[in-house]
């Protein structure tokens, strides 16, 4: 005999399990929710907000996105690879879910790029503090608290194990161990796995894509996102897709660092590869996913920003040329006290040199391909670059020391996918066919964005998970009143 009983249980309350449980039980169902940690929230409390399409906020800021121009950009960034009923979905929900979001008392600055050449998709929260980094949880708090007022139940400190399924093939329950470490049973018609995918789980990220935590991949790990919840889902029938990194260049060590640093140092610089040689137009160093892609395909994965001590200087005297909603600073005259924090401390992603022949030495680049590459660099300021066409308003030449470089390696906010779902986030198995019961929804189920993040439309992340959760939780909550019926 079960432990417990409900009509749903949701596995994992970060913003994709919060929203499938209030809608859930927004649409009567009665709900338990499951988490292993000894808060909600999850990667989520470290974000800033969802994307919407065609929102009241883009309409008052005579922001022109569309579902169809949103759509066609997605389907052509990933050149068909994802669902487009899925994305359509989702894309079309997007606006009302920011409303949805407001009925319970969440509040938004409005809609923003994340940097110059994407769209205005990213609705941040707003919160007591202005706009910057963790203002989600404002937004998981309220969540929270819708569930608790719709009567949904929270157990803590209670990880799921496995999904029961009935002799037809059926979800039938979950077994879970409470805080006392005491296994449970919870019988229920339907289960949402929403476990946030593996990026706290190095075997699980090299297992799944090759990268080595720490060594040539620096994503971000969100305690005890560890790959359970894809595990659980593949074991209950649920077809294997693959699993991906969300991928978004991280300068190694430099988030430690005054802003100015890494301010500096993400700017459409001379960029060049251990053989010294530059791989890119560095004006696309902006979206941080495409630098991710281009250092993942170099010799040891590392590419290398580099300045001088003129450039520097011309920063600080007339601000950065590119920001972001992250780092939207352009204010950078604590830049050379931030290099002397990492000189301090042992910072092993800065490198500075009087030479440029001392930093190449530093920081393992081919000396003389350095020098030549810095020679035609230079002479491309004075006319145009004839390698990869860099506007001429960023081009800057080196030419006096002290140097400076960063390295530049692949990072990101964790895994995607892994478990093949439709357009209702139904989990499905090796033939397409949905599991009866049991679906998915957040980074577990996000195969939209094939290998490349995208990045133009911001807010991707959280805006899948809150809606994927909506999604999720509103099918099983029709699929268990007709099991009843």
């Amino acid at each position: 005999m079960a432990d417990y009983e409900a009509q749903i249980v949701v596995i994992a309350g970060g913003p994709s399990g919060l929203s499938a449980a209030v809608q859930a039980a927004e649409d009567g169902a009665d709900v338990i929710l499951l988490e292993k940690n000894a808060a909600v929230g999850g990667a989520a409390n470290m974000g800033m907000g969802p994307l919407a399409i065609g929102s009241h906020y883009q309409q008052r800021q005579m922001i022109d996105i569309t579902v169809e121009k949103a759509l066609n950009m997605f389907m052509e960034y990933t050149h068909y690879n994802v669902d487009g009923r899925l994305v359509k979905r989702y894309f079309e929900q997007s606006a009302e879910t920011i409303e949805w979001l407001e009925d319970m008392g969440v509040e938004f600055e409005g809609a923003y790029k994340y940097f110059t050449k994407s769209e205005a998709t990213w609705h941040i929260v707003k919160t007591d503090q202005g706009i910057g980094p963790r203002a989600a949880s404002f937004m998981n708090k309220a969540l929270y608290d819708r569930a608790l007022e719709l009567g949904v139940q929270v157990m803590l400190e209670t990880p799921a194990k496995k999904i029961l399924k009935d002799e037809e093939g059926k979800v039938c329950g979950v077994l879970a161990t409470n805080k006392e470490g005491k296994e449970i049973e919870i019988a229920c018609k339907a289960a949402i796995i929403c476990c946030g995918g593996g990026g706290a789980n190095p075997d699980f990220i090299k297992e799944q894509t090759g990268y080595t935590f720490g060594v040539d991949m620096f994503n971000f790990a969100v305690p005890g996102n560890v790959g359970d919840g894809i595990k659980m889902a593949w074991e209950a029938g649920a077809a294997q897709v693959p699993v991906r990194i969300e991928q978004a260049a991280n300068f190694e060590g430099i988030d430690e660092l005054p802003q100015s640093v890494p301010n500096v140092l993400m700017q459409p610089n001379l960029l060049v590869n251990k053989f010294g040689k530059r791989v890119m137009d560095e004006e696309q160093m902006q979206n941080t996913t495409y630098l991710s892609n281009a250092a993942s395909h170099q010799k040891g994965r590392v590419l290398y920003s580099i300045v001088d001590t003129t450039i520097v200087k011309d920063y600080i005297r007339n601000g950065v040329d590119e920001i972001s909603m992250v780092r939207f600073n352009p204010d950078v005259s604590d830049f050379f006290e931030g290099v002397e924090i990492a000189e301090k401390t042992g910072n092993k992603g800065l490198f500075k040199a009087d030479t440029l022949e001392e930093l190449a030495e530093k920081c393992g680049i081919d000396v003389d391909n350095l020098i030549e590459t810095v020679d035609d660099y230079n002479d491309y300021c004075d006319g145009y670059d004839e390698e990869f066409f860099k506007r001429k308003k960023y081009l800057r030449p080196l030419t006096k020391g002290p140097y400076y470089a960063a390295a530049v390696r692949p990072g990101g906010y964790g895994t995607v996918g892994g478990i093949r779902i439709n357009e209702n986030c139904e989990c499905c198995d090796d033939d397409y066919e949905p599991i009866p019961g049991l679906y998915a929804a957040g980074a577990d189920a996000c195969n939209l964005y094939d290998d490349s993040y995208m990045f133009l439309l911001p807010g991707n992340s959280m805006g899948w998970a809150v809606n994927s959760g909506r999604i999720a939780g509103m099918e099983a909550a029709e699929y268990v009143e007709d099991e009843e019926d």
